[in-house]
C-alpha cells in the first residue's frame, strides 16, 4: 500500500451525524471530542486516534469495530455463492462476517440433522415452498409455506421435509452481551 492510498474513510461520521440529526457541537458535547477534530475527521483531513473513534462509535450506539468497518474505503462487500448438497438438500449458499443465508430444496422424508455445524448463532427458517417439520429438545414446529420459525442455533434441531420444499434458511450470529 502506498503512503497516499488510505484504509478508512471516516467521512461516514458525517452520514451518521446527520443521520442522527445532531450538530458538530452536539456529537463534540455528546462524545467528548473536539469539534475541530471531528472537522478534520469528516473531510479526512487527520488520522483517528482509536479513543477517539471508541468516543464517537458510542454516541451512535456501535461498536469501535463497527465503526471501523462502515469506514472502510469499500462499502459493499460481494462473494460468490457456494452450492453443496447435505443429507438429500440441494444449498446455495452467501456467508459473510456475521450472517450466512442458505437457499436450499428438497424432497419429501428428506431429514437433516447437523447442529455440530452451528456458531452462536439465531436460526431462521422461512418456507417458499412445501412444508417442514423442524424439531428443537423440547418443541416440534410444523412450518408452512409462508410461514417462519426462529430458534437458537445451538439446541439441537433436525429439518424433515413433509412435502417438497423451497427454504430460506439464515443464521445471524448473536451481538455482545454485555
Amino acid at each position: 500500500m502506498d503512503d497516499g492510498e488510505k484504509i478508512c474513510d471516516f467521512r461516514i461520521l458525517r452520514e451518521l451525524r446527520k443521520f442522527h440529526k445532531l450538530s458538530i457541537a452536539e456529537l463534540s458535547e455528546k462524545s467528548g471530542v473536539s469539534a475541530s477534530v471531528i472537522s478534520k475527521l469528516e473531510r479526512n483531513q487527520t488520522k483517528a486516534e482509536i479513543d477517539t473513534l471508541f468516543r464517537l462509535a458510542r454516541v451512535f450506539r456501535l461498536s469501535l469495530g463497527d465503526l471501523i468497518t462502515l469506514a472502510e474505503n469499500k462499502i459493499a462487500h460481494l462473494v460468490n455463492e457456494e452450492n453443496y448438497r447435505s443429507d438429500g438438500f440441494v444449498f446455495r449458499r452467501i456467508r459473510y462476517g456475521n450472517f450466512c443465508c442458505l437457499y436450499g430444496s428438497a424432497d419429501k422424508g428428506t431429514k437433516l440433522s447437523k447442529p455440530d455445524l452451528h456458531g452462536d448463532d439465531f436460526e431462521t427458517c422461512w418456507v417458499k415452498k412445501g412444508k417442514v417439520k423442524i424439531e428443537l429438545p423440547n418443541e416440534v414446529c410444523i412450518v408452512e409455506e409462508g410461514m417462519s420459525v426462529q430458534f437458537d442455533a445451538l439446541m439441537p434441531h433436525t429439518y424433515e421435509v413433509l412435502l417438497d420444499c423451497e427454504i430460506i434458511i439464515v443464521h445471524l450470529k448473536k451481538g455482545n452481551r454485555f
